[in-house]
């Protein structure tokens, strides 16, 4: 007979408050991803194949509506508001009354909620076939809420249990969502405050977003001269809006996370250089591009967008920065929309600045 254990799941910053509690063993939680998408009709929690539930593992289906289409070097965009994140936690759909009679009969074992893993048959049938009540984990009430039980798994029933998620469970905020597996009826959501909604999937997504890496066009190439401007462009195509889909199986919300590329901004890597803007943001053209190619004759003009070293380099180069800005917006499968923190993704290339005055061919 498989013994029962109950482990308790905490950060750091917690594990004294939690130690009040449990005599069981911790471990904490790291941030996993998983996008995969389950059966539409048989949600399964056993998302690592080997029979264990993971609550930070969500059933969020990701899609590229268009751009992010893997091509060339991509990565993910890093906000220009310090203090906006994504959601620390939400529930979600896990199993269906037959899916979690087939997970528990086959030993499974695992997170019946984002602190708290059952290992061991009889935790599970005690609560969701013997209808005897159980504690949640709420870790801001002075005490533990109790949660009734469940006959038989609730089979013959339509509907779903749900499942508390969280990309990390370090995340203090992951605490919030603190109820163990609950059930909800097919065609209805949770009366919760960490119900998803289109905007949690909206904001899930905008970490999901790739885009391609910002190497711009540079004329002189790789060797720049005093005084004498280096132009910078990026041609039309290059930087293309982004568009991921996120939808919950078994909810019908859905959201369509946008990226469009709106500027590119430049840091020579050198207090002595001018920027051309003097701010250093070049606008995005109506057909996409950025800047204006060089041409043969425009060595001594000012470019609409590029850089003018005023020092020659010695030894080491200067680390040009260009950095896209996207802007970020939302719809929802109910009609709701915004916006999101713009989003930003740099990357830097070699600059070698020379003192003889010649003249860009």
């Amino acid at each position: 007979m498989t013994s029962a254990r109950t482990v308790l799941r905490w950060s750091a910053a917690l594990t004294a408050a939690s130690l009040l509690w449990s005599g069981g063993t911790a471990y904490a939680a790291g941030p996993e991803d998983n996008t995969t998408q389950p059966p539409a009709d048989q949600p399964t929690g056993t998302t690592d194949g080997k029979g264990t539930l993971k609550a930070s593992v969500s059933h969020i289906q990701i899609k590229y509506v268009s751009g992010g289409n893997g091509h060339g070097k991509q990565g993910n965009l890093g906000t220009v508001d310090p203090n906006w994140k994504p959601p620390a936690c939400w529930y979600e759909p896990a199993f269906s009354p037959a899916a979690l009679k087939d997970f528990v009969d086959s030993d499974g074992g695992g997170d019946v909620g984002i602190h708290e893993a059952w290992f061991g048959k009889e935790l599970w049938t005690d609560h969701y076939k013997d209808g005897k009540p159980a504690d949640n984990f709420d870790m801001n009430s002075p005490t533990n809420s109790s949660a009734d039980g469940y006959k038989d798994y609730n089979l013959g029933k339509n509907g779903y249990f749900w499942r508390g998620v969280a990309p990390d469970a370090q995340d203090p905020d992951s605490w919030d969502c603190g109820r163990i597996m609950f059930w909800v009826p097919a065609g209805q959501i949770p009366n919760d405050p960490h119900t998803p909604t289109p905007k949690t999937l909206a904001e899930y997504a905008y970490n999901k977003v790739k885009v391609p890496e910002t190497e711009v066009e540079l004329k002189p190439e790789a060797k720049s001269t005093v005084n004498l401007p280096t132009w910078v462009w990026l041609d039309k195509g290059t930087f293309q809006e982004v568009k991921v889909r996120a939808s919950l199986p078994n909810t019908g919300l859905w959201a369509e996370t946008t990226a469009k590329p709106v500027s590119l901004h430049l840091e020579p890597g050198t207090d002595d250089a001018t920027t051309y803007p003097a701010s250093g943001d070049c606008k995005i053209n109506d057909d996409g591009s950025i800047g204006t190619p060089y041409t043969k004759g425009s060595a001594e003009k000012t470019p609409p967008c590029g850089i003018t070293y005023l020092h020659a380099t010695d030894g080491a180069p200067y680390r040009l920065k260009a950095s896209i800005t996207w802007q970020i917006t939302w719809q929802g499968s109910d009609g709701t929309n915004g916006n999101l923190p713009d989003g930003t993704f740099d990357t830097t290339q070699d600059m070698n600045v020379q003192e003889i005055q010649s003249v860009n061919r």
